[in-house]
């Protein structure tokens, strides 16, 4: 039986309670905006209907729209649920301010590549830009344009301190989430084995980024650099 399948017959118990009573309004809401993940995941926002939503959270269609009167508004919901970047950002701007750059880059790193990591939102955030419609846009601000603009910040601040080399931080920072990207593609999409731990796949990528980033001192060698 497929992971999908699985969620589905999940879910469907979830409409009762223990006592085989009718689940509450909150639950029913819950149940619909992971129904409603799970198949946005697996189809894509144009690809699933609210039909088959219904069936899956098992309730009826009409009760779909009683708490979700579009698509739209199902989707804002799932973001509003899953994506909980606010005491990442806050934990990431604490050490910021004692300019630890590693703890930063780390932190960032951490978010995206960890064990158990729900891939669900990778995949969404793929089906919305590849439909073309404008809920790309959402997505694309609340999960990852937030990540960009808050180590672009970052990295410009500690150019002006002289830590970092004088590059464009928008770009770098772009660079810096799109390996992290990357990496999540490779292994959630693709499948493809991971061969260090996360915590190790995590530390590399740190030290290679910030290692092309760090301002050489003055007087030192640079790679390839000839005595005289």
């Amino acid at each position: 039986m497929s992971k999908h399948s699985l969620t589905m017959k999940k879910l469907t118990r979830q409409t009762t309670n223990g006592n085989g009573q009718r689940a509450s309004a909150r639950d029913r809401q819950a149940s619909l905006i992971v129904a409603a993940a799970s198949l946005f995941a697996a189809k894509g926002f144009n690809g699933t209907t609210t039909k088959e939503i219904a069936k899956a959270a098992g309730v009826s269609e009409a009760l779909v729209f009683k708490y979700f009167p579009t698509k739209r508004t199902l989707y804002a919901a799932i973001l509003a649920e899953k994506v909980t970047v606010n005491e990442l950002l806050e934990a990431v701007e604490a050490a910021a301010k004692k300019h630890d750059d590693h703890r930063v880059f780390t932190m960032i790193a951490s978010y995206r590549i960890r064990p158990g990591v729900d891939s669900t939102l990778l995949r969404l955030l793929l089906f919305s830009a590849l439909e073309g419609h404008e809920l790309s846009e959402m997505f694309f601000g609340k999960h990852h344009k937030v990540f960009y603009d808050h180590l672009a910040a970052y990295i410009r601040t500690r150019i002006e301190d002289g830590a970092f080399r004088p590059v464009d931080p928008l770009l770098a920072a772009r660079s810096f989430i799109g390996m992290v990207v990357h990496h999540r593609l490779l292994h959630e999409t693709f499948g493809v084995p991971m061969n260090q731990s996360h915590e190790d796949t995590v530390a590399t990528y740190v030290d290679l980024f910030l290692a092309g980033l760090i301002q050489e001192s003055v007087g030192r060698k640079t790679p390839g650099s000839r005595s005289r």
